[in-house]
Parts: C-alpha cells; structure tokens; sequence
C-alpha cells in the first residue's frame, strides 16, 4: 500500500458511512472501498464577497498543494464556462464556489499565487478558470501523470481507484451545473471530486520518481502552466458536425450563414447552441438548399415543432448564403500550412511515405518500451513534419533542434531524437 492508500484508508469511516472494514480499507480482500461523504461533509457553497474573502484567507493559510476543479454546464448553455469551483487544501479543507454569483476570483487566485494546483486534465479546465481571474504558476496534472506513468485508464474515478482503493460517484458529471440551487446529490459529488485530488497527486509522483519520469512529467506540467491561451479558432463553423458530406462553395456559404446565426441566437439566450438548432439540420439545409419556408420545413430538424417565426429566421440565413456572389463564397478547403494529409503522400512524395512509416514504427516501438502512449512521448504534428520537409542533416542534434522548433520539451528530444534520425536515413544513399 503507498502512503496515499495509507492516508486513504484512515479515513474509511467517513468514507463508508459505517464502521471501517475488519481489512481496513474495503468490505471484500481487495476490493474498492465505495466514497460516500467529504470527511468534512458538504461545505456550503460561496456566493458572496466577504464570504469569498474568508476562504481566500483559509486557502492561502493552508499547506501543501491545493486541489482544484471546475464544473461547466456543457450541452446546456453556451461557451465553457465554469459554474461551480471547487478547492482544497491541508489545513483549509474543502471549499465550493459559486462563479455565477463571484464572477471574479482574481483575489482568490493571486492568494494561492506560488502554490501547486492539483487538477485532472487541467487543459479542460484551465480555459475557464482564467475566464474568472484564476491562473496557476504551477501545477500538478494527475490525468497527464497516469498517461506517462503508463496507466491504461485515466479517468480520474479510475484513477482513484486504481491508485489509491475508492470508487467515486460519476453519476452527476453530465448534468446541467448552472442549475440554481444545485441539488445537495450534485454538491457532494463535487466536494468529493477534489477530496483525494492530493493524495493520488503524491502517489502518482512516487511511481513516476520510481519510473525515472519524474523530471518529463514536471516539463509537461511547466509546459501547460506558461503555455499562453490559444487563439481563437478560424471558421469555426467548419467543424459542423457532417460538414464532409457538404462540397459544394454555395452549400458551405449555407452552413456558414446558419452556423453563425444559430450562434448569435445562442449567445444571446445563452443556451447551447446543438439546442437551438442541431448540426444535422444545418448540413441538410446546405444539401437541400431549399428556396422557401415550405421546403425548409420538410427538412429534417425543421420540422412541425418549430414555428413560422424561427423557420423565417433560418430560412432568411439561407437565402443570404443563395444572394451573395460568387467571389464571396468561402472556399472549399482551409488554407494548408503544414503537410498534405499522409494518404496523399505516397502519390506526392514516395521517400516522404517511407520515412513516414519509418518513424511512426520506431516513435510506437520506443512508445511501447517506455510505457506510454505515443502521442505523450511526441506531436503526432512534429513527425509528419519532420518527414515531409527533414532537415539537411539526419544526425540526432539537427533532429533536436527541429523538434525543439516544433514545441518538444527537453526530455521528448532526448528519448526521440535518436530514433528519428534514424527513421529520417530510410531511402537515403
């Protein structure tokens, strides 16, 4: 047992809601002990400022890592932001926020400014922590950590359990969190997210230290923590959900008008934007390209329910898609800044496929060796463009700086580069 499952087992009491097991840790010999009840119980949730202020000051007086997580309402209401945070710290205990009602934790964000945040993909959450003033300057991944460690599942309920012996209730991760009051069910499912955040935090570094992959997992996690927010993406409405089966320029416009009007009437009721009209519905509109309210109603996805108003609105999109001229219809594809799609690779350039092979060969054959899965060990995106375009030199260092050029941390040119280069001399005389 590691020093987590120890700590864990302490506390089977609360855990169980009983008496702890005659084994200490579960009802049957090796079994996972069931998590029911936050040691501390359900903590009230922060929604106003002084009370906020208080809890900053707890946190900040806490030691150790702070555990953190946050709940969205996705598929419910639009964008991502968060509408409940969660935290807890040694000496704070566990503490739920309401951002709906403290939309800005700044305050609380710069008192734990220097502390290791705990999080289980942070990349997940991180986008809507900054969004209310919350950025770690450290911090420890348990997702990313079970990835490196080579575990084969790493959700973090079977993280917990797995690691440390407890099964945590999943049934509320779906649900609609701009709910108002969340229900007591949703609250403790919450608290208990981050109730063994930490301890399952320091047995993961125990077995990367044991692995020898400590050093790569804190390069990946100060690779997250400065890594800047990302750009916002270009045509968005091009990953409408079906849009391969859309070819045609005046189809696309269609989708683009109905994608960005559907976004607009989204943002504006803020409900999630599959609820105001489904991707489906737009990429038959684009097929059908129908020339009336009539037409567009006999489509799938417009159908009886909606009324004359809403099917004017979206009827409106696609007549402004049909007017415009030709030299403003987007363009069948978006601009290509990388290498052709590896399909197309045998037909453009042979020894580039060859290479290719080579490499993804030695990158999975190094992948199953260290444990861990191959898209951890290096970019997918940096292979295919080191064999489109290899540097003039195949020799390891020259493959190193490529990478380096590419967003590879330290450890992964060290591990990769070697087998690269070789992968980079198939063909070559």
């Amino acid at each position: 047992m590691t020093d987590a499952q120890e700590t864990a087992a302490d506390s089977s009491l609360r855990t169980t809601g009983g008496a702890p097991p005659d084994d200490g840790g579960s009802s049957d010999a090796g079994a996972p002990t069931p998590l029911l009840e936050p040691r501390e119980g359900i903590p009230p949730v922060i929604s106003d400022a002084d009370a906020l202020v208080q809890v900053a000051t707890a946190l900040a007086a806490g030691s150790g890592p702070v555990a953190v997580d946050a709940e969205r309402a996705s598929g419910y209401r639009y964008g991502q932001r968060a509408y409940l945070v969660q935290l807890r710290r040694e000496g704070a205990g566990t503490a739920l926020i309401d951002p709906a009602a403290c939309p800005d934790l700044s305050g609380l964000g710069q008192a734990l400014s220097g502390v290791e945040w705990v999080l289980h993909a942070a990349t997940q959450d991180l986008p809507c922590l900054r969004e209310i003033g919350m950025t770690p300057t450290a911090l420890f991944d348990t997702e990313l950590a079970g990835r490196l460690a080579g575990f084969p599942r790493v959700g973090l309920g079977a993280m917990v359990e797995g690691v440390l012996g407890f099964v945590l209730e999943k049934g509320h991760s779906a649900v609609d969190w701009s709910t108002r009051p969340l229900p007591e069910p949703w609250l403790r499912y919450a608290a208990l997210d981050v109730e063994l955040l930490v301890d399952l935090r320091d047995a993961l570094e125990k077995e990367l230290d044991r692995q020898g992959k400590l050093e790569w997992a804190l390069q990946e996690f100060d690779a997250i923590a400065s890594a800047p927010p990302p750009e916002p993406r270009k045509d968005p409405w091009r990953r409408t959900s079906g849009m391969h089966k859309v070819r045609r320029r005046r189809q696309l416009a269609v989708v683009r008008e109905l994608w960005q009007a559907r976004d607009r009437i989204a943002q504006r009721r803020d409900v999630s934007p599959g609820k105001v009209l489904p991707d489906a519905a737009i990429v038959q509109a684009a097929l059908s390209t129908p020339a009336n309210v009539h037409a567009l109603a006999a489509l799938n996805g417009f159908g009886h329910r909606m009324g004359r108003r809403q099917l004017e609105q979206w009827q409106a999109a696609v007549d402004r898609a049909l007017a415009l001229d030709d030299s403003e219809l987007p363009q069948s594809g978006q601009p290509v800044t990388g290498p052709p799609p590896p399909r197309a690779w045998a037909d453009k350039d042979p020894a580039a496929a060859a290479r290719l092979a080579a490499a993804k060969a030695a990158v999975s054959a190094l992948a199953e060796r260290l444990n861990m899965p191959q898209e951890n060990l290096v970019a997918p995106d940096a292979v295919r463009r080191l064999c489109w375009e290899p540097p003039r030199s195949v020799d390891p260092e020259s493959v190193g700086a490529a990478l380096e050029g590419y967003g590879a941390r330290p450890w992964q040119v060290e591990q990769v580069s070697p087998v690269l280069a070789g992968a980079l001399s198939v063909g070559r005389v």
